[in-house]
């Protein structure tokens, strides 16, 4: 199960489509977060893992409330026979060597959030005076993947930077990145030129993606993976549907609960706090609210591999669990004949590579090995491979 801590809701940036409500400012005190880990831990049957997520706003803003929430869970661990893993999701802006250092030594994992190209990037991820942060994060990347060479970039995709997505793919990928999430986001007025534009970039993308793998390079390209993914493991796939506020939750500064990061600060779906903990009763009503199958659904030959179960997605978008976008409904529509048909090409061709990344259940592993061997010890980040996107 992860726990999602929302440090803060303050940011050092102001991106134009960022969701959090920053009306009245909030920061997660020390007693808070330790509650959070006490909850986490109670809830972490023994001998399992539990992953702490830094987020917010900016979790940077606070490094010595990450510091001293990993310093107790450590302790913590020992006592609850459980253990804890840690991410944070940053804009990078406040990435220093001193914390960089810090997350090799104690197996901090870092995802940037980045969205390409200057002419994308600047669009939307501004400082608070408005300017542009794509000049002052090629450093900060740089730095981060020197330090945390399998960290991963999180692009978010919108209608009037849809015409760039595949250049700025392939240029986070000349930075050095090989763990790229590419997200739409769904809560945008999408118009059909936009989704047609889209389409196209998809069809670059699936040329980039066959180059790669022809070329037996190791990368992690989420739209794709998730979809050939799908058709692979069916099965699984259809397994995983989200579990709305079962395997997640989110902590909100001042320790209420709520089951993902879309819902923090709607009270109509809190579900206790780090306190009292977890109501039990309105969880599971809300997961089996989630899981019903959406009447606008009903019959579409792509519903076992479509998003649109996602019930934090569905929030984004429409604000509610029950309501689908028409949008994410034309984005599936759009992507998996695409993903299909790279995926026939790659399979026909018996390419090792592909064949490794989405048959084998060992590949992460083996491929990380590969990858240390020769290598400085200390760096555990998680090779590019089969691994399950947590958006």
């Amino acid at each position: 199960m992860h726990f999602t801590l929302h440090l803060t809701n303050d940011c050092n940036m102001a991106c134009a489509y960022c969701y959090v409500n920053r009306s009245r400012l909030q920061s997660m005190s020390f007693a808070t977060a330790y509650r959070a880990v006490d909850l986490a831990a109670a809830l972490t049957p023994r001998g399992d893992s539990a992953g702490i997520i830094f987020f917010g706003g900016e979790p940077l803003l606070y490094k010595e409330l990450i510091y001293e929430t990993i310093a107790y869970a450590n302790w913590k661990e020992k006592r609850a026979g459980c253990y804890f893993h840690y991410k944070v999701t940053t804009n990078g802006l406040l990435l220093d060597e001193a914390f960089l250092e810090y997350s090799r030594r104690n197996n901090l994992f870092i995802a940037l959030s980045h969205d390409g190209i200057q002419a994308a990037h600047d669009r939307y991820r501004r400082d608070i005076k408005g300017r542009g942060t794509y000049k002052t994060l090629a450093e900060k990347a740089q730095m981060l993947l020197a330090a945390r060479p399998y960290a991963p970039a999180l692009m978010t995709v919108n209608p009037d930077t849809a015409q760039y997505f595949a250049e700025s793919v392939e240029h986070l990928y000349r930075l050095g990145f090989r763990y790229l999430i590419c997200s739409l986001n769904y809560a945008a007025a999408w118009q059909e030129d936009e989704l047609a534009t889209l389409a196209g970039e998809y069809r670059r993308l699936a040329a980039f993606y066959y180059r790669l793998t022809l070329a037996e390079e190791k990368f992690y390209l989420s739209p794709f993976e998730v979809k050939i993914s799908s058709h692979i493991n069916h099965k699984t796939y259809c397994r995983e549907r989200c579990e709305l506020g079962m395997k997640q939750l989110s902590v909100a500064p001042d320790g209420r609960l709520y089951p993902c990061v879309q819902f923090v600060g709607d009270d109509n779906y809190a579900l206790g706090d780090v306190y009292a903990g977890v109501n039990e009763k309105k969880r599971e009503q809300l997961y089996r609210q989630n899981a019903k199958e959406k009447e606008t659904c009903r019959g579409c030959a792509v519903r076992k591999r479509c998003n649109h179960f996602c019930g934090c997605l569905n929030k984004q978008a429409t604000g509610s669990v029950d309501l689908v976008s028409p949008v994410l409904c034309a984005h599936e529509r759009l992507l998996l004949p695409i993903a299909d048909k790279l995926a026939e090409r790659l399979f026909k061709k018996r390419n090792a590579m592909f064949l490794q990344k989405h048959y084998n259940d060992y590949y992460p592993i083996v491929s990380l090995v590969e990858d240390l061997k020769g290598a400085e010890p200390g760096c555990s980040d998680s090779a590019p491979g089969k691994q399950r996107v947590e958006n």
